[in-house]
């Protein structure tokens, strides 16, 4: 971790500081995204998304890319909010398991570190829809380095 410790925010004020940040990434404006409820000791957040009719396939589903990347937006948050805003984790492989269709319209994901170590961290999300199915779950394995700003 950092070896200049920074104050640990609360949750609540962490929740804040996410939801009114002016630095969002363009994929998480494309996405749809809210930091929705996030716990810093349990090493979880939630996320909802709001996910447009132009993520469709031919059928009318989200693209199934889609919903991978919103699983994986939130495993990238649950490791830098851990970590207090020192770290982040890109992903170095990730497997999605797709349950049943999600339309465009509402959906959530429910991301969870299993465990964060120094080189390796372990992570685990849900994606919900509009109704709260499980619609695809997804682990991935990423590499915790400094956080940095390109």
């Amino acid at each position: 971790m950092s070896t200049e410790e920074k104050p640990r925010l609360s949750d609540a004020e962490m929740l804040a500081r996410f939801q009114n940040s002016k630095k969002r990434p363009p994929c998480s404006e494309t996405l749809g995204m809210r930091l929705a409820d996030l716990n810093q000791d349990k090493q979880w957040v939630k996320m909802e998304f709001d996910v447009s009719p132009s993520f469709a396939n031919p059928t009318g589903a989200v693209q199934g890319g889609f919903i991978a990347a919103m699983l994986d937006e939130a495993m990238s948050t649950a490791v830098i909010i851990a970590s207090n805003v020192t770290m982040t984790a890109p992903t170095l492989e990730m497997k999605t398991s797709y349950l049943k269709r999600l339309m465009p319209g509402k959906a959530s994901v429910e991301a969870r570190i299993l465990k964060l170590g120094r080189s390796a961290a372990f992570l685990e999300a849900d994606c919900f829809d509009a109704d709260g199915e499980l619609v695809a779950r997804a682990t991935a394995t990423a590499i915790p380095m400094a956080f940095k700003r390109l």
